[in-house]
């Protein structure tokens, strides 16, 4: 049989003329419709490997309009400690912030307070906002066994309801120097907050990818292995805004299933497959439920 000889060339073989332009480069849009769900101002993914992408990359690659994707080369509850911390990094307004009750300790606070690179803690009986601890109030407390309740600022706490939008609550920040701006409800029940920090990231990246709480985008690896769907489902809880079945080679029938199957499960969440070098892989991957190749 005789062989057939075809050129190939790779990036450095082929350079691109410049031509006459009329376009500005702040004038242009790279942005890509990464699924029907996800927009991307920046195309680009970072790779799910341990040596690539932890939650610092992906908030990098977010922040610039990308998205990152968590690898899964270690236990199903840090992984989904990775895809948590994305999600808290940043946000137009916290939806679930983090809270403590008045008995919590200052031990508690300080260690929560590092755990999420945070300043201050809304402090809540059940649902009620009934203060806030930041940096400030606890800055020369060296007794760690006391309670929050101690040092909160409970008395004449700044608060806005519910629906208030990012110009009006720059402007109540601004009216009383304060940092963390809590939402509540008629029943001052909390059900968000607004941070001058998130402000300013805003502001300092327009062009992040973000879901529609304003929180940065996050993929995370699974695999096709026995503990697939427990990683899954830990990754969902965790907010992720896309699942990742990363394989050497996607066009197979464990691959096939398993996007079947996760599809099904999480109907709301994007499943991105890969990896595929042929339109009959890509047509396969497709009819099982991925929203992406």
């Amino acid at each position: 049989m005789e062989r057939k000889w075809m050129e190939g060339v790779t990036f450095d073989d082929v350079l691109l003329v410049p031509q006459r332009s009329f376009v500005l480069p702040v004038d242009t849009d790279v942005s890509a419709q990464l699924t029907s769900s996800i927009r991307l101002n920046l195309p680009v993914l970072s790779a799910a490997m341990d040596t690539v992408t932890e939650a610092r990359m992906a908030i990098a690659v977010a922040r610039e309009g990308g998205l990152g994707v968590i690898h899964r080369n270690w236990s199903i509850e840090a992984q989904a400690a990775e895809v948590d911390k994305v999600k808290r990094s940043e946000s137009g307004m916290i939806v679930d912030p983090i809270t403590l009750p008045p008995t919590a300790t200052l031990a508690d606070a300080k260690a929560i307070m590092a755990r999420y690179h945070i300043s201050g803690v809304p402090i809540t009986e059940g649902p009620k906002l009934v203060g806030i601890l930041t940096n400030r109030d606890i800055r020369f407390a060296t007794e760690d066994g006391h309670l929050v309740s101690e040092y909160m600022t409970s008395d004449d706490l700044v608060v806005a309801p519910l629906g208030t939008t990012l110009e009006e609550a720059i402007r109540v920040l601004q009216q009383h120097r304060i940092e963390k701006l809590p939402l509540v409800d008629e029943n001052y029940h909390l059900k968000g907050l607004i941070t001058v920090k998130d402000i300013q990231k805003k502001l300092d990246y327009p062009n992040a990818a973000a879901d529609t709480g304003g929180r940065l985008l996050v993929g995370a690896a699974v695999g096709v292995g026995k503990d697939s769907l427990a990683r899954a489902a830990a990754l969902v809880e965790a907010g992720v805004d896309a699942l990742v079945i990363d394989t050497s080679h996607g066009h197979s029938e464990m691959v096939l299933k398993a996007t079947e199957r996760l599809k099904g499960i999480y109907q709301d969440v994007d499943i991105i497959v890969g990896n595929v070098v042929t339109a009959e892989g890509t047509r396969d991957l497709i009819s099982a439920g991925a929203d992406a190749i």
